[in-house]
């Protein structure tokens, strides 16, 4: 199920498997379409010994970047055969073309002549149908497409181009596809097709004893022929390797430009293997974001084989937590499309739907819009108050007054007065809606903190632009709501806070469920960490949460049925997140008062790292006994909270330090009694 490589621009996205087949290919928006719906394009080897697929156990692979870039450096090994291969892909930073280098080594002592054949399985926009796939003499190059979405394939060795090609029917009338007319090493030259589709396309190289030579490959995506032969031409004039390395060099540079906005180098306070973790979190990050400003919650199509849907969609909750954490991390250019996608997607009612196309429709949803025979909002209303906290906390770090300025109006002030007026006026709660799991309606204390953070941000916003009576209103709200998750959804008897209430009627029946989001108390500012009751509840979350295996991990809350791999057992509250996992962390940084406190979040740091894929990319949650990847990988979400406990990792150890060397400095001056 996981992808172990990723690489993109904010246009074309492409995703590999750890068998090194592309499986998913979006454009022109990251996320959608998706050309490939999760089949494979391979690469397959002829040699005198015969024919291998590369996805076959006999290959050895490794699959890898190249370090703090988005250049991916793969290599397999058939160790039968004396073949290695070295593959380097990327997605130019700015032309919408993967970029690909092989380096076939010979181990052999003899000359040998090898073929590499690339297989294309497309279904462009995400249909069979109608596509076409042709042989184009004029440029040596393999086209499929349909509408205005055209992919143009081809490559070189040395001055040479395709050797041989074929394009055919797929899955249709018995027909498998031309993936199965080179497992003879010999391709028969169909030159079009049309329906369901596919091509494939070989290359020979002689390679000597103990001797590599180069193959290099592209693919151009384009809105027509014009626009990819020109892409093309691009490739050809510029050279495929040029273009590669100056990709390597723009996202090196980008990963380390944030660096900046710490007070101490991170190597100071943190080992390698954190700090490299943290800057590929950032660049997995930037391929999950589209140029509309939507952040995408991952791009892995596998999960549809128990959905029948996918992860590729801007839910408002992960892209406000995810544009949080940029912008802390300094790439506030980033948040800043975020923020200005959602205002133009907020609805006249001043919420935001459950989650949004990266082009800004709304998405698929399956919250209803009756429940016990009346109409109700289908949201989830934590998503609404995050966007506006997350706004509060980059104005508080960059003071961008014109760009709040321009969302003042059109979503502030819109989102903050739905805010408002969706509480419940005995209670001073919110009013129900769905968790931030999107599984249950109530009222609920992540839910509720969330609105609190945002109200509070909000009544900063009215008061910048001299709104005082504005400002006054919705911290009045705020301050009431904290009283009332004191009231309700704080239990005396159990000592901590419970995951929410549901309204029977004129009651309110407590839901005492473990719940990892009541870290939202403290990390949405409603209460400090070192309040005794943010304690008890915390200590009760790790307790009851922790999985007790050699995995271990936070779960999500007991007994979490989503995609559980183990039943039934009490050490195994349910498989153990990624992202909850770190908020233990953030409670730890949060109540920290020596350096040495900070170990246990450091742990965690190891733990994440730990359990990352050896591409480092992060999965939503792990199999409780084996700790591989369960779910989507690599979840955005999971990258962003990993970034963000980083940046509150230093800034709380910069701050005791200082806090140190300031007290001892004091003790050893002459005024100090």
């Amino acid at each position: 199920m996981p992808r172990h490589l990723v690489i993109g621009n904010d246009q074309l996205l492409i995703t590999f498997d750890e068998a090194l087949n592309v499986r998913d290919l979006y454009y022109p928006h990251v996320g959608m379409p998706n050309h490939l719906m999760g089949h494979k394009n391979s690469i397959g080897v002829w040699c005198e010994k015969g024919f291998s697929w590369l996805y076959e156990p006999w290959w050895d692979k490794r699959v890898g970047y190249k370090r703090q870039t988005l250049v991916g450096d793969c290599r397999a090994v058939h160790r039968g055969w004396g073949l290695a291969l070295r593959l380097f892909d990327a997605v130019h930073y700015r032309l919408n073309v993967h970029l690909k280098r092989i380096l076939v080594r010979n181990e052999g002592d003899w000359e040998r002549e090898i073929r590499v054949f690339f297989t294309h399985d497309f279904s462009i926009n995400g249909i069979d149908v109608g596509d076409t796939a042709l042989y184009d003499p004029t440029l040596d190059a393999i086209k499929h497409y349909k509408g205005d979405c055209c992919f143009l394939i081809k490559g070189q060795v040395g001055r040479q181009g395709i050797y041989q090609y074929a394009t055919g029917t797929k899955r249709f009338r018995g027909a498998e596809g031309t993936w199965r007319d080179a497992e003879d090493g010999v391709l028969e030259g169909n030159p079009i097709a049309q329906g369901s589709v596919d091509s494939t396309i070989s290359f020979r190289l002689k390679v000597g004893p103990r001797e590599e030579r180069e193959l290099t490959y592209w693919l151009a995506a384009g809105r027509g022929f014009e626009e990819v032969r020109h892409l093309n031409h691009l490739v050809e004039e510029g050279g495929v390797a040029s273009l590669m390395r100056e990709t390597q060099v723009y996202w090196f540079s980008w990963a380390n430009k944030g660096m900046k906005t710490f007070p101490a180098p991170m190597e100071e306070y943190l080992p390698p293997r954190i700090i490299e973790l943290y800057k590929r979190s950032l660049l997995t990050i930037r391929t999950q974001m589209d140029a509309s400003g939507a952040i995408l919650a991952a791009n892995d199509t596998d999960i549809l084989q128990f959905n029948r849907d996918h992860y590729s969609y801007m839910w408002p909750r992960d892209g406000a937590l995810v544009a949080h954490a940029l912008s802390q991390a300094g790439y506030p250019e980033l948040a800043r499309r975020f923020f200005a996608f959602c205002g133009r997607v907020l609805s006249t009612g001043g919420f935001l739907w459950h989650k949004y196309n990266p082009d800004g429709s709304v998405g698929s949803s399956w919250h209803p819009w009756m429940a016990g025979g009346e109409p109700v909002l289908p949201i989830q209303e934590d998503e609404t108050a995050l966007v506006l906290f997350a706004l509060g906390h980059y104005y508080e770090k960059e003071r961008d007054l014109e760009f709040i300025e321009s969302l003042y109006r059109p979503f502030i002030r819109q989102a903050a007065d739905f805010l408002f007026y969706y509480r419940d006026l005995a209670t001073k709660l919110p009013l129900e809606s769905y968790d931030l799991w999107e599984e249950r309606r109530g009222i609920f204390t992540f839910t509720t903190a969330a609105v609190y953070a945002g109200l509070m941000a909000a009544g900063k916003f009215a008061r910048l632009f001299g709104h005082v009576q504005i400002a006054h209103q919705y911290e009045q709200a705020a301050k009431e709501m904290r009283r009332a998750m004191i009231r309700y959804l704080f239990d005396p008897r159990l000592g901590r806070f419970i995951r929410g209430v549901y309204r029977d009627g004129d009651r309110l029946i407590p839901d005492p469920t473990l719940e990892s989001s009541l870290y939202g108390l403290f990390g949405l500012g409603v209460f400090s960490a070192d309040d005794e009751r943010i304690v008890r509840t915390m200590e009760a979350v790790a307790e009851g949460l922790w999985v007790k295996t050699s995995v271990g991990g936070l779960a999500r809350y007991n007994e979490d049925p989503y995609l559980r791999a183990i039943a039934g057992d009490a050490c195994v509250p349910g498989n153990p997140w990624v992202i909850c996992t770190l908020w233990w962390a953030d409670y730890h940084i949060a109540r920290a008062k020596e350096p040495q406190d900070l170990e246990k979040a450091r742990r965690l740091l190891h733990w994440v790292v730990d359990h990352a894929l050896d591409s480092g990319l992060l999965p939503e949650q792990l199999h409780p006994q084996t700790g591989s990847p369960i779910s989507v990988t690599p979840l955005t979400w999971s990258h962003s909270t990993y970034v963000l406990t980083v940046v509150k990792y230093l800034a709380k150890r910069w701050e005791l330090e200082e806090r140190r060397h300031l007290a001892q400095a004091w003790h050893t001056s002459p005024w100090s009694g």
